[in-house]
This record gives C-alpha cells, sequence and structure tokens, in this order.
C-alpha cells in the first residue's frame, strides 16, 4: 500500500495535516480576542462585574489557545523549507516579506501586551489594561491581514515579475498584497473566526442554562453569542456569495468542481446531492434544481456556466473532496442562519434562557464552526491543485527532493507528537469550558 504515496502526495498529506491542526487555535483566538475586548468595555462602559467575570473565566482559554496556535504554526512554517524547497525558493522575494510583516506587525503587538492582558489587570490602570487587551485583537486581525495576502496570493497571483533564475519578485507590492482575491478571503476568514467563536461561547452558555436557566453568567454568556450568530451569519452568507463571484471570475475550475459541474452548460443546475464520478465525468445520483446553479453563479437563469471539461483532466482538482467540503460547509452555515433567526424568535419571546430543546441544539451546534472552518479551507487549498501558485507553479515542481521514505517518518513523527503534546490542552480547555462561570467568579475576587 505504501507504494501508492508518492512523495509530493506525503508532503502534502503533511502539510494538509499541520495546516488542519493549526489554523482551528488561531481562528479561535481571533474570534476570543475580539470578545475579550467588548466584555471588557462592556465592563468600564457600564460598570457591571458580570462582564469582567466573564472576562476572567475566557482569558484562561484564550492564553492556552494562543499558545497551541503558535507553536503548531512554527511547525507548520517549517516544511516551507524541508518539504517545499522548490517552493520556497521560487517564491521566496514575495511571501518571505509579507511573512516577515505578520511577525513585526501582529505576532509582536500580540506577544508584546498579551502579558498585561493575562497578569496586569491588578497592576496598571483600568484605561491601559483595555488597551492592551485591544491591541491583543487588534493583533490577531493583523496576522489574519497578512496571513491571508500570502495565501491570496497564492491563489491569485498579481504584481509579480520574474528574475533571471526564475523566481518571482515583486513589481508591484500594492498588488501583491491587495490581490485580486484577497479583500473578499479576508472578510470571509474574519467572519468566519466570529461565528466559530461565537457558536463554541454559544454551545458552552447552553450548556450551562440546561444545568440552571436562572445562572446570570451563562445567560449573558449565551445573550451575547445569540446576537453575533443572528447578526453575522446572514452577513457570512452575503460575503460567501461575493467571495464565489470572484473565484469564478479567477479560479473557474474550482467552481465547477464545488458544484460538480463537469460540462459547460446554459441554465446549470444546483447540484444538491450526489457523487462526483472523475473517471465518468458526471455526478451519479444527482440530486438537483434546474437553472438554479447558473441563477446563484452568475445572476442569471440561463447564464453559461463552464465545465471541467473545459480544462485538461490533468488540471482538475480532486472534485469529491472540494464537492462534499463545500456542501459541509454551506450546509453548518445555513443551520448558523438557522440558530440566529430561532434565537431572535425565542429572544423576542422572553424563552431565550428557558427554551431547553434550543439549548441542546446550541450544544450541539458548539464545534460545527470549527468544522466548516476546515472545510472551508479543503475547499480553498484542494481546489487550487495541482498548482502551489495558481496557473503557473505546479504542486510537482514544488516538493523538495526527498524520498517517501523520510517524509513517512517525519509524518508519523508529526501525529505522534501532536497528540502526545496537544491533547493535554484541549482537555484543559474542555475542563474549563465546563466549570461554572459564576462558581468561577467567586473564586476569582
Amino acid at each position: 500500500m505504501l507504494e501508492y504515496f508518492d512523495a509530493v502526495l506525503l508532503a502534502r498529506i503533511q502539510f494538509a495535516f499541520t495546516i488542519a491542526f493549526h489554523i482551528i487555535f488561531p481562528a479561535f483566538s481571533i474570534g476570543l480576542a475580539s470578545f475579550l475586548a467588548v466584555l471588557e468595555a462592556l465592563w468600564l462602559i457600564t460598570g457591571k462585574k458580570i462582564y469582567i467575570d466573564l472576562f476572567h473565566y475566557w482569558k484562561k482559554i484564550f492564553a492556552i489557545t494562543f499558545g497551541m496556535g503558535v507553536v503548531s504554526g512554527l511547525v507548520m512554517s517549517y516544511q516551507f523549507g524541508t518539504n517545499w524547497s522548490v517552493f520556497s525558493d521560487k517564491t521566496g522575494p514575495v511571501l518571505g516579506p509579507l511573512l516577515g510583516y505578520e511577525v513585526l506587525s501582529a505576532f509582536f503587538l500580540e506577544a508584546g501586551f498579551l502579558g498585561i492582558m493575562l497578569f496586569g489587570m491588578d497592576k496598571v490602570g483600568k484605561g491601559l489594561h483595555f488597551t492592551a487587551t485591544a491591541l491583543v485583537a487588534i493583533g490577531t486581525l493583523f496576522s489574519a491581514f497578512w496571513i491571508l495576502s500570502v495565501n491570496s496570493w497564492m491563489q491569485t497571483p498579481a504584481g509579480y515579475g520574474f528574475n533571471e533564475v526564475g523566481q518571482f519578485v515583486p513589481v508591484d507590492w500594492f498588488a501583491v498584497i491587495f490581490n485580486p482575491s484577497f479583500p473578499y478571503r479576508l472578510v470571509h476568514m474574519v467572519l468566519a473566526a466570529y461565528l466559530t467563536t461565537s457558536f463554541i461561547v454559544g454551545g458552552v452558555a447552553a450548556f450551562h442554562l440546561l444545568k440552571d436557566s436562572a445562572n446570570k453568567h451563562a445567560r449573558t454568556m449565551f445573550s451575547l453569542a445569540i446576537w453575533m450568530a443572528t447578526i453575522v451569519a446572514p452577513i457570512q452568507l452575503i460575503a460567501g456569495d461575493m467571495h464565489g463571484l470572484n473565484t469564478i471570475e479567477h479560479q473557474p475550475a474550482k467552481v465547477a468542481a464545488m458544484e460538480g459541474h463537469f460540462h459547460t452548460q446554459k441554465g446549470a443546475p444546483l447540484i444538491l446531492f450526489g457523487l462526483p464520478n472523475m473517471e465518468t465525468g458526471k455526478v451519479d445520483y444527482a440530486i438537483e434544481i434546474p437553472k438554479l446553479g447558473s441563477m446563484i453563479l452568475k445572476h442569471g437563469w440561463d447564464e453559461e456556466v463552464k465545465g471541467l471539461s473545459e480544462w485538461p483532466k490533468k488540471d482538475w482538482p480532486n472534485v469529491p473532496i472540494v464537492f462534499w467540503s463545500f456542501r459541509i460547509m454551506v450546509g453548518i452555515g445555513m443551520a448558523m442562519i438557522g440558530i440566529g433567526l430561532v434565537g431572535l424568535i425565542l429572544r423576542m419571546t422572553g424563552r431565550l434562557y428557558t427554551q431547553t430543546l434550543f439549548h441542546k441544539a446550541c450544544i450541539l451546534m458548539g464545534p460545527t464552526g470549527l468544522v466548516a472552518l476546515l472545510a472551508g479551507w479543503f475547499v480553498t487549498e484542494v481546489g487550487r491543485q495541482p498548482y502551489t501558485v495558481y496557473g503557473i507553479l505546479r504542486t510537482s515542481e514544488s516538493v523538495s527532493p526527498i524520498a517517501s521514505p523520510g517524509i513517512w517518518g517525519s509524518l508519523i513523527a508529526l501525529v505522534f507528537v501532536y497528540f502526545l503534546v496537544f491533547t493535554p490542552g484541549v482537555i484543559y480547555i474542555l475542563r474549563q469550558m465546563k466549570n461554572n462561570p459564576a462558581e468561577n467568579a467567586q473564586t476569582q475576587h
């Protein structure tokens, strides 16, 4: 069986494992840092102790999440020089400075003020402490800015030229940073981080409301989380549609794989479910709605939508992975919108804190933001294949000259070490979430 895994595939699997493991922590950190800033701001504005109690409750979780994100990110970045040295050499003049800016403007900001945020409440003034919390939150957004700029440039490269040795070199830094897909990806990712955090917070609050519906701390958490879901989930739907229109303009083959369209057609259907078959070039057992695909993708009932047959088969992404990942992401997004709408109705009728069935649904929805996040990244990264720099540098040309056994060894070691090191952190986070926030407030002061 091992002979079916060549060096390129193994390098991709290893990077997929590390980035999938890594991305959930920064995404949660982005949302949680902003949530902490909101809690402290509400405490300063209203003077209500409950907000600072919740701040202390969640800052412990943020601290361990932030640390796990940093460590997993360092391991992931080393792979650029080990498994992907050719890619690093060719794109280094463009991507190297962008990653450097992320460290200088984001990580330094986060690390510089994190200590004050975590341990300085009784050592500095309220205003300075809130400033530190806000700067940590801003630092996480800066980090998302630069990382999404790097990834977006790989998806829609712009502002570059080539030097005499075949390396990408920047010609226009503004065009490099603000490449065609960057604004859409940044908004989509930040909103995803906020939704992920709101549903985790809402799930934790619902867990405690099931135990005691009069728990004021749980009620406050739940109220804030459901407000976020109610407001942000529909906005994410609009942002996703705009991102999709941008993708169909710059990466139409990816969209064809997402939609399961193997052949170009006018009035293309929306395929809800089915089994994409790359050998026969069709979706088996398809359940579809006529012409709705053209309406969604081109905003016209009879507009033409390109199919994968427009490109050589060697340039196709893995259609089943992209197809199903996209449906998982969209399905969870629609469920989030549903939770927000039901929550709004329950709030208006005074049953938000007593409707146990809704609380159980929120607990089930708690981790779904992380699932949708990973599914979205699978769509993004697998859909870009077979390129690392879309349309220019192929993945097979980017890998280091390393034999398969060497990558097998490092992959197995990474999986073992990751689960050995990070399992205690995840267990700590879950135990902290299980703690009653009201009791935590009593021991805090």
